[in-house]
């Protein structure tokens, strides 16, 4: 009962305030699937912990935990992934945002990154 309780008001509150943002840390499952044309090539799911806050006009956050892959055909493999990122608040209508991942490599290849980096109008 007292579960039922504390996810009926987690509940609440998430519906009454959706613009409000909750720092702290969070969980993450994320499938990515690939394809070469209309051939599928396979698909990475992330399984990541992460922490994410602000502090004024910026926020960042912070992510890590396994990526597990499956190539077409069925092999399969688990690899230690990860990211960092942020964004800046440059007007109200213009956010500035980064971020640098990485992710090991499958069969003893050598580690894979990545950045990201681009700009949000809101008009």
């Amino acid at each position: 009962m007292i579960k039922t309780a504390f996810a009926a008001a987690a509940a609440a509150v998430a519906f009454a305030a959706p613009g409000a943002a909750l720092a702290g840390p969070y969980v993450n499952v994320e499938a990515n699937s690939g394809f070469t044309g209309s051939d599928y090539t396979g698909t990475t799911t992330d399984a990541h912990v992460g922490y994410a806050g602000s502090a004024g006009a910026v926020s960042y956050g912070a992510q890590i935990g396994p990526s597990f892959v499956v190539t077409d055909g069925g092999e399969s493999d688990t690899v230690l992934s990860g990211k960092v990122y942020g964004s800046v608040a440059a007007t109200e209508a213009l956010d500035i945002y980064g971020e640098l991942s990485f992710a090991g490599g499958v069969d003893d290849a050598d580690n894979g990154y990545g950045t990201k980096v681009g700009v949000t109008w809101s008009f």
